[in-house]
């Protein structure tokens, strides 16, 4: 009887390496077939993001700004797929890039996807800077927020700001490596980076599928029909707590837009990628615009460089409405870390399927 079984065994094995009874071959038999032995693709959709579809739209004011006429004229633009955090990026979810990849982590683990080194000019940069605080509004009693801000539990869920442009770009490396160390241990291809968004980008998504409209809701007001405000920022004259909060406000306060994005508007201000130059809006490319100052080398682009001036969208708790505009654009210096401004990530959508419609 075990002769006969082991007979058996060794047909079977002959059967499918030979490809009878539905073997896989796995030769190409002289034909062009590519390699067999390819990893399966199907892109996986990060947790907290949504998808933003691809399209067209135009960008720019879309109300009458005599002083920024010429620095955000209206333009057509067409933006590929891409994934967005729904959120600005929390005190708490910084707080595991800290924990994680910090001056004073020794022995990073596979739990939390650290970081093997940080580059060192970059160590200086990652904590937040809470003196932001104190530093950014002089005769004003916040040293509350500056004691607790980041590391309090009561604003575990509040926007984490105080982080420079560098920072928020190292989170992105290390958000990428933590997701794809994991992936390769599955034996999966890797996900496209971590990144900040363009502002083309920032701005098709802020506007959330509607043309021409001065915010990110159909209306052009800042309060809905019940007369409640629709975003975080400063009314009136400096009547900071008409909106409910007189200071940053939870991640997901007021409304999301339609493509599920809360707080484009309002609450903190968001790093983009591109350099800021008033004329810069008219060189770009009308298909996945970025701007990158020529004149910056790479050398320049690290802490203690040159001082480069980076896009900021969105408007914050401290601004009047005019900053919540869709097309308003403004800067920051990229080593520079305010009490106002934050950011979210974006990751490209590669060899999808199908036009917009299909998402």
């Amino acid at each position: 009887m075990k002769k006969v079984l082991f007979a058996l065994s060794v047909l079977a094995i002959f059967a499918s390496g030979c490809g009878l009874f539905g073997g896989k071959e796995t030769g190409h038999h002289g034909e062009l077939t590519g390699r067999v032995d390819r990893m399966e693709w199907d892109q996986y959709q990060p947790m907290n993001m949504v998808i933003i579809p691809p399209g067209s739209f135009h960008m720019g004011q879309n109300d009458q700004d005599v002083n920024y006429s010429q620095v955000a004229h209206n333009r057509q633009i067409t933006i590929s797929a891409f994934y967005m955090d729904e959120t600005e990026i929390t005190n708490n979810e910084y707080r595991q890039f800290v924990y994680g990849a910090g001056p004073n982590e020794k022995k990073p683990t596979q739990q939390n996807g650290a970081l093997d080194t940080i580059n060192p000019m970059y160590q200086a940069c990652i904590v937040p800077d809470t003196m932001a605080w104190k530093r950014d509004f002089s005769y004003c009693y916040n040293e509350p927020m500056f004691e607790n801000y980041f590391w309090h539990p009561a604003f575990d869920e509040y926007p984490v700001v105080g982080v420079n442009w560098y920072a928020a770009e190292q989170f992105c490396k290390w958000r990428t490596q933590a997701l794809n160390q994991y992936r390769a241990e599955q034996e999966l291809p890797n996900m496209p980076r971590f990144r900040l968004p363009t502002e083309a980008e920032w701005e098709y998504a802020s506007r959330g599928g509607y043309e021409h409209k001065l915010y990110p809701w159909e209306g052009p007001y800042l309060r809905n029909s019940k007369g409640c405000f629709l975003a975080n920022f400063k009314p009136g004259r400096g009547d900071y707590i008409a909106d409910n909060y007189e200071y940053t406000c939870p991640v997901k306060e007021y409304f999301p837009n339609d493509y599920g994005l809360w707080n484009m508007p309002g609450n903190v201000a968001e790093w983009c990628e591109d350099d800021f130059e008033e004329t810069g809006f008219s060189y770009a490319h009308d298909l996945n615009p970025v701007y990158r100052n020529p004149k910056w080398k790479e050398a320049d682009r690290v802490p203690g460089g040159a001082h480069i001036r980076k896009l900021i969208r969105g408007g914050s708790w401290k601004d009047i409405g005019y900053f919540l505009s869709n097309g308003t654009r403004t800067y920051e210096y990229t080593d520079t870390a305010k009490a106002f401004i934050g950011f979210r990530c974006v990751v490209s959508i590669i060899g999808r399927q199908g036009g917009a419609a299909s998402y």
